[in-house]
């Protein structure tokens, strides 16, 4: 097909996290239609898109629709949803065959879905397919279906000039910074807080500055670390930045010469600011839930003998850490 002029991407509902993964999507769909309207539909809840991440989405996302009515079905068959609404080009990111029987009723040119096996959809990829364990990457498959080529790179985030400026305020210009995010939903996601201490020291003796990204749930470490580190920053804990911004984290990331993060938010939050990463997983599958990061190193914990965030080595992180640093100054 010719570049779409209008589409629209469903989707059931995005908590936060749910959205931080999908951002590289949205990225690399405003890249690949750059002229067209771009609609995000929560079909059955709220979209993140619309509340706590909005100002990420300027540019990408020109119209977020929440509870479309898809928790309805009747209501969806008896008249078109969105009220009769047409786009050239539809998406569907869920694969509940019910559910995309009312999507497919949308009013569309072409209707792109990975449900049952892709019978519903308008293009379908070559057999046999391999579905990716990554949800962004499925959704990223989904997008080649649609235009017909690879997704080349992402179209660049939109932050307020004035984050960016408190975010430079707070890492000048100079230094090599090393972000280090120690926290997760689970402490059992989270690498030992005694690791990151001594990787943190590593790098202040081979002469950079740890960055401690600290979210409202590790406020608790805030004097250990303050203590056990004292050449470390914490640009998180400036006044007013307690439970700091996802757009001021990002803003942040994209000073860091490299960064450290547990499987978590976090680590998302830092590939969407295009920041060199180190991700460490444990009892959670990388192949799943790995960050999107333009440069990735993952560490397993399972490669060194058990699913036990603990079992991954101090070396083993600050040895990736350097190869990155290395790449990046090539």
């Amino acid at each position: 097909m010719s570049s779409p002029k209008s589409v629209l991407v469903y989707v059931g509902g995005d908590l936060v996290g749910d959205a931080l993964m999908k951002l590289p999507f949205v990225r690399a769909l405003r890249a690949a239609c750059p002229d067209a309207a771009i609609t995000w539909c929560a079909g059955k809840h709220k979209s993140a898109f619309a509340g706590a991440l909005r100002p990420l989405t300027k540019g990408l996302i020109d119209e977020v629709v929440e509870e479309a009515g898809f928790d309805r079905p009747l209501c969806c068959l008896l008249k078109r949803p969105l009220g009769g609404r047409h786009f050239d080009l539809v998406i569907d990111t869920q694969r509940g065959v019910p559910v995309s029987f009312l999507v497919r009723r949308i009013r569309h040119d072409v209707f792109v879905s990975g449900s049952a096996d892709f019978f519903l959809s308008d293009r379908k990829p070559a057999k046999p397919y391999d579905r990716p364990a990554s949800m962004v990457c499925q959704m990223l498959d989904l997008l080649e279906l649609a235009t017909g080529v690879p997704p080349a790179g992402g179209a660049p985030l939109s932050l307020d000039p004035e984050v960016l400026q408190r975010a430079q305020a707070a890492l000048p210009d100079g230094p090599a910074y090393v972000g280090l995010a120690p926290g997760a939903g689970g402490r059992i996601k989270c690498w030992p807080l005694d690791s990151y201490i001594a990787l943190a020291r590593l790098q202040i003796d081979a002469g950079r500055l740890p960055v401690f990204i600290l979210g409202p749930a590790e406020q608790e470490w805030a004097a250990q670390l303050q203590q056990d580190v004292p050449g470390a920053l914490f640009p998180t804990l400036e006044a007013g930045q307690a439970a700091p911004s996802v757009e001021y984290s990002i803003a942040l990331g994209r000073r860091l010469a490299v960064a450290v993060a547990n499987d978590a938010g976090s680590g998302h939050i830092l590939a969407a600011a295009d920041a060199p990463l180190v991700s460490l997983f444990g009892p959670t599958p990388a192949a799943k839930f790995a960050p999107a990061a333009n440069r990735l190193t993952v560490l397993e914990a399972q490669t060194f003998g058990s699913e036990a965030m603990d079992a991954i080595p101090i070396d083993a992180v600050a040895d990736a850490v350097d190869r990155l640093l290395e790449s990046a100054n090539r």
